[in-house]
């Protein structure tokens, strides 16, 4: 007679990731008023506000007055990767109407959200049988 075929079965664990969406931007596209030093920036100096706030994102701060579609991939990058819902075409729109308040937004973000993290990670145990 064979000896019977034994399965050991042994727990492992799972390292899942989960991204969770914010519900939106920290802040309105016309609260402005809420950091005067970012307002009085885009008011008197717009190209200042958007060279320093593609710096503090980390990309070229000549980036937005080199290329034209810059703000759009500066925007949509912020939108993905702090989570905030949100589509491409609402981004376009806005760009296209409230230039200015866009920008301002855009650096109360990123001031608001420096050293947030935004990834959860769960670890849990999952056992596996054969």
């Amino acid at each position: 007679m064979a000896a019977p075929n034994v399965i050991m079965v042994q727990p492992q664990t799972m390292s899942v990731t989960t991204m969770q969406m914010s519900p939106g931007w920290s802040s309105g596209m016309c609260d402005c008023c809420e950091d005067m030093a970012i307002c009085c920036c885009g008011l008197w100096c717009l190209p200042c506000l958007e060279c320093q706030t593609a710096s503090d994102f980390g990309e070229s701060c000549c980036l937005p007055l080199l290329v034209p579609s810059a703000s759009l991939a500066l925007r949509t990058g912020m939108r993905e990767r702090y989570r905030i819902q949100g589509s491409i075409i609402d981004d376009c729109c806005m760009l296209c109407w409230c230039y200015p308040l866009i920008w301002c937004q855009m650096a109360r973000e990123i001031k608001k959200r420096k050293g947030v993290a935004a990834v959860t990670t769960h670890n849990y145990t999952q056992v596996v049988q054969y």
